[in-house]
């Protein structure tokens, strides 16, 4: 017995019209829906270049409220082809409050739903603590049309815990939009070493919880406007995986809609052979919740 779901993931790179971004995202939506995606997943914060490689204040200006222009312009594309789509917008939630936000148009064009990223870097090129309030949402799966999406955003692939908790919730599957590049001046070993740890991570999230795992990265070099760094060049590489970690699919380093078949009934299936589930010693777990086992 087999589920079909049909998946894309549109990779780009972004200029620094955000209007035009937006745009292009959609045309990556129909080219993918033509292709027969009944689910399409954008990268982090699509609509802008990832401008937290410097800490401005005017860049609060690019937030917009959740419902916003942004969100009913992908729910009306949504609405449109009978897509559901999972997209990135940068919330402002209320003066001085900001999120990174995933949002969850459903195929009738409502808004599913929303996430708001919980694991917030604050290392050199990714200064998001300036930016984000960590989320108050929770790991909670958001239902659709094409079924429960467990939602998370780039530093979140990073946490086992975070994909453990959608899993116990009832996820169908793991969706990550990224944007994750190398610094320029990094060497080819260390950039390879990089990119092969973005991936390994997360196969082993498909693994552990035995679901597909869907990852779409930004492409391109973006410049650091502050010219303290040499910028980043977001590597692409988005890609599908299924429940035990196997690749379905992956783009290489540039503009690219990626459309594959995902058979859901396979978690299941493989779940009845590896029972992690099953086998969890919930009795011994109580020290997961501290900071460290001084």
């Amino acid at each position: 017995m087999t589920r079909t779901l049909t998946v894309g993931l549109v990779q780009r790179g972004c200029g620094e019209d955000t209007a035009a971004n937006l745009e292009t995202m959609l045309a990556g939506v129909r080219e993918a829906a033509g292709r027969g995606a009944r689910l399409v997943l954008l990268q982090e914060l699509h609509n802008s270049r990832y401008f937290c490689v410097t800490e401005e204040t005017r860049h609060f200006d690019l937030a917009e409220p959740i419902p916003g222009p942004s969100s009913d312009r992908l729910g009306a594309v949504a609405a449109e082809l009978g897509v559901v789509i999972v997209a990135s917008l940068f919330e402002r939630r209320a003066a001085g409050l900001y999120h990174n936000t995933a949002v969850v148009l459903d195929a009738d064009g409502r808004l599913a739903g929303r996430y708001r990223k919980m694991h917030i870097p604050d290392d050199p090129g990714y200064y998001e603590k300036f930016y984000f309030t960590p989320g108050d949402l929770g790991f909670t799966p958001i239902d659709t049309a094409v079924g429960r999406l467990g939602v998370l955003v780039c530093w979140d692939q990073w946490y086992p815990e975070a994909a453990r908790l959608m899993a116990l919730a009832g996820a169908e599957l793991l969706l990550y939009p990224t944007a994750i590049g190398w610094d320029p001046d990094d060497t080819p070993e260390e950039q390879q070493r990089q990119r092969e740890a973005w991936e390994t991570v997360q196969r082993a999230h498909a693994v552990a919880n035995n679901l597909p795992v869907l990852a779409c990265n930004r492409v391109g070099f973006e410049p650091d406007p502050s010219g303290q760094t040499a910028g980043s060049r977001f590597w692409g590489g988005s890609f599908v995986a299924g429940p035990q970690g196997e690749i379905l699919a992956r783009a290489g380093g540039e503009t690219e809609t990626l459309v594959v078949d995902i058979d859901l009934a396979r978690s299941e299936q493989v779940r009845r052979l590896w029972p992690y589930l099953r086998d969890r010693r919930i009795d011994a777990y109580g020290d997961m919740v501290k900071r460290y086992r001084d």
